[in-house]
């Protein structure tokens, strides 16, 4: 899987270099590259924004960097396989991101991720560009954050630790909250290692009984009480 995230602030990304993520790009099963998008500016103040047309506060990302950035990352691409990629764009007012928008982006073979700031990206960019590509405005969560680039760093590690071979145990992503195998997309239930006993609180009987049968379903129970107490929601669908 190719990668490329387009921001103004690139050491923003520096986290994606490690863990699982890091480790991923290192074997070469993520190729990732960060593009300044102020070096597509003409000015000497390498200027990204400019007051929005209809009045109101704030600024507004201008189409002209976004565009010849854009431009340049579609044009230069020699990724074998690559395809066509899909924009992603973070916002509070997308649509949500959730596993399954993560499971869909991992079998993509190319993201371009843009992460605005201010008010925003001239919307005429994603105009232009879902002409040619796709183009997926999404939101992290029912807030606001000052950029793109914190909800980058949550889809790209949600989408590559979905990618075959990325966990050292497949079997992870499978027992995952909102995993489809798992009844409505429900929550996992709590989770326990050793020590046995640690300052006054047990391991509940039922996970050292060795009753494989017992133990499934009091973990399947679990993730019913779970999810119904903080997600009800998930539960009633």
């Amino acid at each position: 899987m190719r990668i490329d995230v387009i921001t103004i602030f690139p050491q923003y990304l520096e986290p994606l270099s490690l863990s699982l993520v890091g480790k991923a790009i290192g074997r070469g099963e993520v190729e990732l590259h960060i593009h300044d998008l102020r070096d597509y500016t003409h000015d000497r103040h390498r200027t990204v924004d400019d007051t929005p047309f209809g009045g109101g506060p704030g600024m507004v990302m201008k189409a002209q960097p976004w565009g010849e950035a854009i431009d340049e990352i579609l044009g230069s691409v020699q990724t074998p396989g690559a395809g066509s990629p899909v924009l992603v764009v973070p916002t509070p007012s997308g649509v949500p991101f959730d596993q399954k928008t993560a499971a869909s982006f991992a079998e993509s073979q190319w993201l371009i991720i843009a992460c605005g700031r201010y008010e925003g990206i001239d919307s005429r960019v994603f105009e232009y560009y879902g002409q040619q590509i796709d183009v997926l405005e999404v939101s992290i969560g029912d807030y606001v954050l000052a950029g793109g680039e914190a909800a980058a760093l949550v889809i790209a590690e949600a989408t590559i630790r979905l990618i075959p071979g990325v966990l050292g145990n497949v079997e992870s992503a499978v027992d995952d909250s909102f995993a489809p195998d798992r009844e409505g997309g429900a929550l996992e239930g709590p989770v326990f290692t050793k020590p046995q006993s640690w300052r006054g609180l047990e391991v509940p009987d039922v996970l050292l009984s060795g009753d494989h049968g017992a133990i499934a379903k009091w973990r399947a129970d679990e993730s019913i009480r779970r999810t119904s107490q903080r997600r009800p929601d998930l539960s009633s669908s």
